[in-house]
């Protein structure tokens, strides 16, 4: 619940904004989980706010797909079904395919930023890093396709949906077992970006999400068949 979690004061400048991120990080880091109300009255007081900023970044989280309104009951951490991870990476999909394509042909200056993101995996994955540090460089490398692409509505529509997904990772705490391999997944859709194959950049990357897909609705669905 939000009561158990302690939001600190903040200024004014760029009040929404910041509302937000707090919640954000209290959401991606299990302090408030899927189903937990989320008190406006209570986080303005602890934010020392009034409840007007704190509601417009509730509206904010929930058009990013992390926080949903109840009619006559407020505000919740949104809960995650297979169904809605599945839509989810489907849409991934369709945006990252498109996005790699055009930035396969368009923009080979990409390709370093790109090599040294998964550098960037493996360094991590030699660190003992948590789960979350894991999941934000995976999420900076394919935000880096759609920004590398220079079409600026995947970027958009990227970041709309980027803490939705990683929502889902940290519910499931890991995709595989040894963190280097979460890196080497990368590394085939960097090596057909370098080779100008935009059709094989666009499978390699196709494959990529499809595993994760698979990998986090089985999850899920297997935590609801232990919970029934």
């Amino acid at each position: 619940m939000s009561e158990g979690y302690p939001f600190l004061p903040l200024n004014r400048d760029g009040l929404v904004d910041r509302v937000a991120n707090s919640l954000v990080g209290a959401i991606l880091s299990g302090a408030m989980r899927p189903g937990d109300r989320l008190a406006e009255s209570h986080i303005a007081r602890q934010m020392d706010l009034s409840r007007a900023p704190v509601r417009e970044a509730l509206r904010l989280l929930e058009s990013s797909g992390l926080v949903e309104y109840r009619t006559n009951r407020g505000f919740f951490v949104r809960a995650i079904s297979a169904t809605s991870v599945s839509d989810l990476y489907d849409l991934r999909i369709l945006i990252e395919t498109a996005a790699i394509r055009r930035l396969t042909d368009t923009n080979p200056d990409a390709l370093p930023v790109l090599r040294a993101q998964v550098a960037e995996l493996h360094r991590l994955a030699g660190t003992g890093a948590d789960m979350m540090a894991h999941v934000d460089a995976d999420m900076a490398f394919h935000r880096l396709i759609c920004e590398g692409s220079g079409n600026q509505r995947f970027l958009q529509v990227f970041d709309q949906i980027a803490n939705e997904t990683k929502l889902g990772l940290m519910l499931i705490g890991r995709l595989y077992d040894d963190p280097h391999r979460m890196a080497e997944t990368h590394e085939p859709i960097v090596e057909a970006i370098a080779a100008g194959d935009a059709d094989a950049a666009a499978a390699a990357i196709d494959y990529h999400i499809r595993v994760a897909k698979d990998m986090v609705t089985d999850h899920i669905l297997n935590q609801q068949e232990a919970a029934e």
